[in-house]
Formats: C-alpha cells, sequence, structure tokens
C-alpha cells in the first residue's frame, strides 16, 4: 500500500489546487442563493437543519420525554478505532445506556448508527476499525486525480464499505427507533454556502424507499469524505422547479463533533433541551496541547497550524457545552485519547488502530474512560526545552 503523509496532505493539495483551479474544476449546474435557502431535499425540507438555525427549527426533534443520554461522536479518521474500542468496553462494563440521541461527524458518522442501534453491532465496528478493511480505502492514490479531479483518492471504496454494511434493513431498523422517539444525527459541510448541516437520519429512514436509503448512505460517506483526500458527495436538490445538486463533504471541515447546535449554546439564559440530560461526548481525537519543535518548512508549519486550530475550535466546543451544561444541570461527561499517546502516523495503519482500540476498550471496560469537565488548560504542555537536558520538555503542575 502507497502511503500518502496525512499531516502533510491537506497543504500540498491546497497548493496544487490553488496553481491549477482552471484545471481541477467540472462544470456543475449553476444556482442561486436564493434557490440553495429553499433547497429541498426529495422534495422535502424536514429531513435536515442547519446548525446556526434558532432554536424553534428543533422543536420538532425532540426526543422521547423522561431522562435522556446523548453520545456525540467526533472526527478523527483512523482515530476512530478509540471510539470502536470505548464502545465496546463499555458494553462490557455492563453500564452502557440506549442513546435517546446520537450524532456523528466525519470517522463518527461511520460509527453512529452502529452506537444507535446498540451493542448488537459492536463486532461491526471492532471490524471496521481493526480488521485493516480501512486500510482499502487509501490504496493505489493518484496524483493527477488531486489536479484534474477532485479527491486523491476516489471514493468508491468508501461508498462501497458503506453499502456493505448500510442496508435496507439496516435502515428500516433506524427507522423502528426513530419511530420510538430516539433521535439519530449526522452532520456534513455544504461548501455551496459554507453551513453546516445536520441530518436527521430517523426521518430519511423513515421514508422506506429506496432513495430514503440512497440518501442515508450518502450523507454518511459525505460525513467521512476528507476534502481532497476523497472526492466531495454530490447530493440533488429542488428549489421552485429547478433541479441542482449541492456538494457536501467532511462535517469536521466547520464542526469536529456536534454536542448541542449553535442557537442553544450561544444563549446566555437557560434553555431547557429537555427533562434530565446526560451528555456524553466521545472525542476521536486529541484535545490537548502538544509540545513539538516545529521544523521551519512551509509545508510542516501550514501542517501545525491547521492542527492547532482544529484543537482549539474543540476546546472552544467542549467549553461551550460544559458551561450550558452547568447551567441546565445536566451531566456532562468526556472521553477523549490522552496526549501521551503514540501519534497516528499515515492513512489507516491497521497495527496503530489496533492498539489504539484496545486502549479505549481497556479504558470504557475499567471505568475510567469518561471525566466530568474538559481537561483544565493550565495543565498544558509548557514549551520549555533545554540544551541540556536534551530537549525535554516540563509540564506545569
Amino acid at each position: 500500500m502507497r502511503r500518502v503523509p496525512g499531516s502533510l496532505l491537506v497543504p500540498v493539495l491546497a497548493v496544487l489546487t490553488l496553481l491549477l483551479a482552471a484545471c481541477a474544476s467540472q462544470p456543475r449546474v449553476p444556482y442561486t442563493a436564493a434557490e440553495a435557502a429553499d433547497a429541498r431535499v426529495l422534495g422535502r425540507t424536514d429531513l435536515r437543519r442547519y446548525a446556526d438555525d434558532p432554536a424553534s427549527a428543533f422543536k420538532e426533534d425532540r426526543p422521547i420525554a423522561g431522562a435522556r443520554t446523548y453520545l456525540a461522536l467526533s472526527g478523527g479518521g483512523a482515530d476512530g478505532a478509540y471510539g470502536a474500542g470505548v464502545l465496546n468496553g463499555w458494553t462490557e462494563a455492563g453500564t452502557r445506556p440506549s442513546f435517546s440521541i446520537v450524532s456523528g461527524v466525519s470517522t463518527g458518522a461511520l460509527i453512529a448508527p452502529f452506537a444507535f442501534l446498540g451493542s448488537r453491532y459492536d463486532d461491526t465496528l471492532r471490524q471496521l476499525y481493526t480488521s485493516g478493511i480501512a486500510a482499502t480505502l487509501l490504496e493505489d492514490p493518484n496524483p493527477l486525480n488531486a489536479i484534474f479531479g477532485s479527491g486523491l483518492f476516489g471514493n468508491q471504496r468508501l461508498r462501497e464499505l458503506v453499502a456493505h454494511y448500510i442496508d435496507a434493513r439496516f435502515v428500516d431498523e433506524v427507522a423502528d427507533e426513530y419511530a420510538r422517539g430516539r433521535l439519530l444525527f449526522v452532520v456534513t459541510t455544504n461548501l455551496d454556502n459554507q453551513r453546516t448541516v445536520i441530518w436527521n437520519l430517523g426521518k430519511i429512514a423513515s421514508l422506506h424507499t429506496p432513495e430514503g436509503v440512497e440518501l442515508f448512505r450518502n450523507v454518511v460517506a459525505a460525513s467521512a469524505s476528507v476534502p481532497a483526500v476523497f472526492p466531495p458527495i454530490l447530493l440533488n436538490a429542488s428549489a421552485d422547479g429547478a433541479q441542482f445538486q449541492e456538494m457536501h463533504v467532511d462535517g469536521g471541515v466547520m464542526s469536529p463533533v456536534l454536542t448541542l447546535p449553535e442557537s442553544f449554546l450561544l444563549r446566555n439564559s437557560s434553555s431547557k433541551f429537555g427533562d434530565a440530560l446526560q451528555l456524553y461526548i466521545l472525542m476521536n481525537n486529541k484535545i490537548e496541547p502538544e509540545f513539538q519543535v516545529v521544523p521551519d518548512q512551509t509545508l510542516a508549519i501550514a501542517a501545525r497550524s491547521s492542527s492547532s486550530m482544529l484543537k482549539a475550535q474543540t476546546r472552544s466546543i467542549l467549553y461551550s457545552t460544559y458551561a450550558f451544561a452547568r447551567r441546565n444541570h445536566y451531566g456532562f461527561n468526556l472521553t477523549y485519547i490522552e496526549s501521551d499517546r503514540p501519534a497516528s502516523p499515515a492513512g489507516f495503519d491497521t497495527p496503530y488502530m489496533r492498539s489504539l482500540y484496545q486502549y479505549g476498550y481497556e479504558r470504557a471496560r475499567s471505568g475510567r474512560a469518561w471525566a466530568k469537565a474538559p481537561p483544565d488548560e493550565k495543565r498544558a504542555v509548557v514549551p520549555v526545552a533545554d540544551v541540556a537536558t536534551g530537549g525535554r520538555v516540563a509540564r506545569a503542575n
């Protein structure tokens, strides 16, 4: 398998895209901002919301009454093995709840439907992240695709993987749970209007049509389609008789994890999302600052800057969610990959993913996975390097 340096891939392809933009684009059917605002998918307006919609837009998306549990799964690529391990270990510990609400972004979108349907799909998750099947998604890269196409790798394998595990029967199971009042959301990024889209997969499943099954699969694949690595997913839409396609990519481009819509998190006053609520936020990546001497090279600086922005955005979301939970007396539970774990190698490295799966499994099985608050930034890595000590790094206490 030919490997692509994951940390450098996006900036490299961004430069190529800028230099060769005239050659790289394929014509699309144009449509207007007004049509985008009125867009319907499968002729309906109730299959999705935008993260920046007002709180009133979510009034129909209320889960079952009573005590509720919300599992939010983040992006993270190969680090999704951590989430798969946590879910399996949680089942083994005998304390895993049946979630009222599940949301997923990017690799979390691949996990979310199986987590939603419960522990009977634990073996499926383990297979997805430890069997080596994920590595086949990044075989045979074609640099010409990055220049003249829309992604270094084709998305046929990704689509086939999603279709293999998510068939019509599986979608019907999601519909059954939606009928009981449980909610399943997956997040994509609409590049055309630069907005975060929250798809109600339970409502899509409840259509019970081949078109609904196809849309369900396409949304999951779109959320996992990292820009420049995989081609975007073009979703059919219409407005006032006009037919066009929206361009959707990885939900993590704008939202690394969906805890609650912005309209809830940004309110200063109490905004009840339900009765009792337990929030479980499963971050498939590291969130604490990590010390590293960055080479004085353009691509290394770009990659490090991108990683820093993502971590800052993630911490901002976590602290906003934590403040929301405290205002409303909700339970807050957070798990993430600790900073002392080995760095993720390029691509979907199977031995690394198996090790990370086991790490998540053991943490959850032993009851050590969940923290009740975000990490204290005062305990962040302090960049103190001493030549005399071989560049060792001191940590603040």
